[in-house]
């Protein structure tokens, strides 16, 4: 038998308010043993929910229609019994997801939960668990396995908990792995490190693969075929090498045009997506931003400390006092940080997860004081002697759900801001808010709607919006794209670019995905443990890295194979 897992005519369906969603539509493709298949697309575009058919973990409301087959090992899948999907799950298919604490319980020690696993298939001793469970951290190369048994999930990194989570998925040894996205939301150099080991243990135990993601950078490095969804349907497959240089559906194009790897720094990228409400309008926009002269140090931060002494809790102060606990260090989160933005610059600032990156970002945006040295915007302290903020530099998020509030509608939390400061009274708030929505292409007739009625690209868009009718002259971008499949990307960025060239506008761009930052910025810093170890013009530093830090993230970077 050639084929470990045949699926023919899938077809899985949800029943909603608003009627039939039809998730999956009818997509048939096959694996062999030991393959591994890239399934890419965009948010929405069917490919988790066909992992998910697989093996039967759909909501209530999804039902997988009559005629669909999926045959593992020749057996049928669709109609088995919940009873017989669990002696399948775990044990002959696993599952990676993006976030491993859905997998992880953060109150169970690693060695519990691994014994958990292994004890749904097998009768087995507390020593045999600890040694298979030693073991198989040790295959995904976690430090000291012997001592990070008995640690609790909330006591790793990202990269390491997803480790964790992936070794869990191996325990049996399964025939077919389903990785969810596994690596979206970490560092460049960790998601190379986590492709390694992934590649290595396929080829080790000779288990077929199917890695869902929308980034085909990292899809190219991994995958022997390719498989492109989009509304439910595969719309072109086969070998990788072949989809990704020689691709033949208008999409698959389209998805590759925005790429910024494939395009010249500083130029608009191309976006498969339709979901922009159309053009950029920035008629009567105002802000003091526009046409203001020339300065090289319009941003300015001179010898920012920032040190955080971790809170200690009545039970540590007790330990303390009795020689049974340590005193917790303190975290030196920027170090002696000097940085200037010239006015009107794009400046990217990259590192790993804990660099300090996002601390200097707030420091720079008043949001955290800073414990040393000067911050200031166009010759004036970001924050005043009492603490007090101006609106001469605003911040977007990573995750603009996280900073909407989900009970006020688009215009309750655009406008709430620039009444308070006076930029529009509320008699003619409605028509203020309405000109910055359709700055960033956002329909200002979809601006009494909730914010978990949009999309991720669309709110990064209102997030956008909201920051700019403050008329800031500065805007601290913390991981904006990170998030967002690559055509909504493309888009933001484009958005980006373009209120710097209307409107004069200061950007730091926080980031590290470094091929975002390479084609959108004018300099890059680079941090790491608190400190700056270089910096220099965008092309500069990505052509010809001095440190060797630097050298190490940009030889992290996945490339189109």
């Amino acid at each position: 038998m050639t084929h470990l897992l045949e699926v023919k005519n899938l077809r899985t369906y949800f029943q909603t308010d608003k009627g039939v969603i039809k998730s999956v539509d009818d997509i048939s493709f096959t694996i062999k043993r030991g393959e591994v298949m890239g399934l890419v697309g965009e948010s929405g575009s069917g490919k988790s929910i066909t992992g998910f058919s697989l093996i039967g973990l759909l909501d209530s409301n999804g039902r997988i229609q009559p005629g669909s087959s999926i045959k593992f090992n020749g057996r049928e899948l669709v109609g088995l019994s919940e009873k017989e999907l669990r002696k399948i799950r775990g044990r002959d298919i696993s599952m990676v997801f993006q976030d491993p604490m859905m997998t992880l319980n953060p109150v169970v020690k690693i060695i519990d939960q691994i014994g958990m696993a292994i004890r749904a298939h097998e009768q087995v001793s507390d020593a045999e668990v600890r040694r298979r469970a030693v073991d198989v951290l040790r295959k995904v190369q976690i430090v000291d396995p012997e001592s990070k048994v008995d640690q609790y999930p909330h006591e790793f990194s990202g990269g390491m908990r997803q480790r964790v989570a992936i070794a869990i998925a191996l325990l049996h040894r399964p025939q077919l792995v389903i990785a969810d996205e596994p690596t979206t939301a970490l560092d460049v150099s960790v998601q190379a490190e986590i492709l390694k080991v992934v590649k290595a243990l396929v080829a080790e135990m000779g288990t077929s693969l199917i890695w869902v993601s929308h980034d085909l950078a990292t899809v190219s490095s991994i995958a022997d075929t390719i498989a492109v969804m989009r509304y439910g349907k595969i719309v072109e497959a086969g070998p990788a090498r072949e989809v990704l240089h020689n691709p033949q559906h208008p999409y698959t194009k389209g998805l590759l045009d925005a790429l910024p790897s494939r395009s010249t720094p500083g130029q608009p990228l191309a976006s498969a997506a339709t979901e922009a409400a159309g053009a950029m309008d920035f008629t009567g926009l105002g802000g003091s931003a526009i046409g203001a002269n020339a300065d090289d140090q319009f941003v300015r931060a001179h010898g920012v400390e920032k040190i955080f002494a971790p809170r200690i809790g009545f039970l540590r102060k007790l330990g303390m006092r009795m020689g049974i606990a340590k005193e917790p260090k303190p975290v030196h989160a920027v170090k002696s940080a000097n940085v200037t933005i010239a006015r009107g610059e794009i400046l990217g600032l990259v590192g790993e997860s804990g660099s300090g990156k996002s601390t200097l970002g707030r420091i720079l945006c008043g949001i955290y004081p800073a414990d040393a040295g000067e911050v200031s915007v166009g010759g004036k302290p970001v924050r005043s002697a009492s603490g007090k903020l101006g609106t001469q530099v605003q911040m977007i998020f990573q995750d603009p759900f996280a900073s909407l509030d989900p009970r006020r509608t688009i215009f309750q939390s655009v406008a709430e801001g620039p009444i308070a400061h006076g930029f529009c009274t509320r008699a003619n708030a409605r028509e203020y808010v309405n000109r910055w929505l359709r700055a960033v292409a956002f329909d200002p007739a979809m601006a009494d709607r909730y914010p978990h009625q949009f999309s991720g690209g669309q709110r990064q868009r209102i997030a956008i919006a909201r920051a700019l009718a403050m008329q800031p002259e500065v805007i601290i971008c913390d991981e904006p794209v990170a998030s967002l499949d690559v055509s909504i990307q493309a888009q933001v960025i484009n958005l980006l670019m373009e209120l710097r060239r209307n409107l004069n506008i200061t950007l730091l761009f926080i980031s590290h995905d470094l091929s975002v930052v390479n084609h959108l910025c004018d300099r890059v810093i680079v941090m790491r443990h608190g400190e700056i170890v270089e910096q220099g013009l965008a092309g500069q530093v990505f052509s010809t890295p001095r440190h060797p830090y630097t050298k190490m993230l940009l030889d992290a970077v996945p490339r189109l194979a």
